[in-house]
């Protein structure tokens, strides 16, 4: 798609080094040029909004479950009218901005920003989520450190943006949502795909460890409830007989073991990046807090574990890949402490009963399992990748339209009216195609409907 779309006929110098050139009929505009701040309080009636990473800016649900405190004095809130930008002073260099769904109340420590006439808030908001863009941000920001950096409304006005023709903005901006609707719905197909699989591979696992792999084997009953009746020679024992538990402390062993650049070990496995190692062998890590609380990984060799992170070292006499196997089929998560942040019951799960198949039994299970998801873990690895690189594309793509890289123009004038049906589908599950139960990825069709 991007290789489709053409440069602008003719371009001019920015003055702005990140920016480089932009389309001749582009200006370039401080944003305090764009934008007014508006600083209203005293509105206590109006709903609270929130500003998220990953959907912007929307009504913070108040369901009681106090996840977040609310202030309790709303007349301190700042006012933001729909359509105004607002963003988090201390997590703008992350992407924390969006536009106002309804007037409602934000943070004090907010800022809004109300656009003045001839400005699409969806234009710039795009272009404020840029990569390049939030480099920039750093520049206008105040603070010690990055990461308790403020971008206050006297920086944020005078960072420069570039300024595309209102009626090109409202084009752009056209051609963004609809490209963005499709490639949405892409992913979902892709997310469907791999929750499907998943659940088949779970099944497979929960037979294999919990009846054994002779369908005629006399049973007995478990004595516990999830279990029900178990291979009558297996013994039940305390998981805490098995294994020994211990969270990942990489400040710690980094005063104590040698420097190197390992892997990196989290509550979702393996991390993009490499430190000093802890850990020299083979272990299960399981996630120990928040929505990845309860997730089961093998790691294997010299590795840091993050403090996200639960190893479980497992005594001798016993097979890894059996014992991670069980794990996942014992949903580690419902056994964690309920708060803000919850986080595993260590204790708790050292104290489950699990069936113990002999040595061979387990040995035998763990090469079934392999034999039986090998296939599944590789359709779900790729549409995983697929996934990154939809991701990706839609990442270049904006930032290619919204710098004046590509010129949609024409491509926005041809687009079909979107209709009711359409975002219906782009917010319902989307079926899943035949060839994505292959595990292909038919990117070239991905294309062909962002054109569309």
């Amino acid at each position: 798609m991007i290789d489709t779309l053409t440069p602008y006929p003719a371009y001019k110098d920015s003055g702005v080094p990140w920016l480089g050139e932009v389309p001749l009929t582009w200006s370039i505009s401080r944003n305090g040029g764009l934008f007014i701040q508006r600083n209203e309080t005293g509105f206590a009636h109006l709903p609270i909004l929130e500003v998220s990473l990953k959907t912007g800016v929307r009504v913070r649900n108040l369901d009681g479950s106090g996840r977040k405190q609310i202030m309790s004095d709303r007349d301190k809130y700042k006012r933001a009218r729909k359509d105004d930008l607002a963003y988090n002073m201390m997590r703008m260099w992350q992407g924390a901005i969006g536009i106002a769904p309804t007037d409602g109340l934000v943070s004090p420590a907010y800022v809004v920003a109300r656009p003045l006439k001839g400005v699409e808030p969806r234009f710039f908001l795009n272009l404020f989520r840029t990569d390049a863009y939030m480099g920039e941000v750093d520049k206008f920001s105040h603070g010690i450190v990055k990461d308790r950096n403020r971008l206050y409304w006297e920086g944020f006005k005078q960072m420069p943006s570039p300024v595309p023709p209102p009626d090109e903005q409202a084009a752009i901006v056209r051609f963004i949502d609809h490209a963005d609707r499709r490639i949405k719905c892409y992913i979902r197909a892709k997310q469907k795909l791999i929750k499907l699989l998943e659940e088949q591979k779970q099944a497979i696992i929960h037979r294999a460890v919990t009846r054994g792999l002779d369908p005629n084997v006399r049973l007995k009953p478990s004595g516990v409830e999830w279990l029900g009746d178990v291979p009558e020679h297996w013994e039940m024992r305390r998981l805490k007989t098995l294994c020994r538990m211990r969270s990942g402390d990489g400040i710690t062993a980094m005063a104590i073991e040698p420097v190197g650049d390992y892997p990196v070990y989290g509550g979702n496995g393996v991390r993009g990046y490499t430190s000093n190692f802890t850990h020299d062998g083979d272990f299960v890590l399981i996630g120990r807090q928040g929505a990845l609380c309860g997730n089961v990984h093998l790691a294997r060799g010299r590795f840091w574990a993050s403090e996200h992170a639960v190893v479980a070292s497992l005594s001798s006499g016993y097979i890894l890949e059996w014992f991670a196997a069980i794990l996942m089929v014992m949903n580690l998560n419902q056994y964690s402490i309920a708060a803000a942040q919850p986080g595993l019951a260590v204790e708790r799960v050292l104290n489950l009963w699990l069936p113990v198949p002999p040595a061979d039994d387990q040995k035998r299970i763990a090469t079934q399992i392999e034999d039986e998801t090998s296939d599944i873990n590789q359709v779900v690895g790729r549409a995983r990748r697929e996934i990154e690189f939809l991701i990706e594309y839609r990442t270049r793509l904006i930032a290619d339209v919204v710098t004046g890289k590509r010129d949609v123009r024409e491509a926005a004038g041809k687009l079909p009216d979107e209709t009711d049906e359409s975002e219906m589908l782009d917010e319902a599950d989307v079926p899943v195609e035949a060839d994505d139960s292959e595990g292909g990825a038919n990117l070239d069709a991905v294309t062909d409907e962002v054109e569309a």
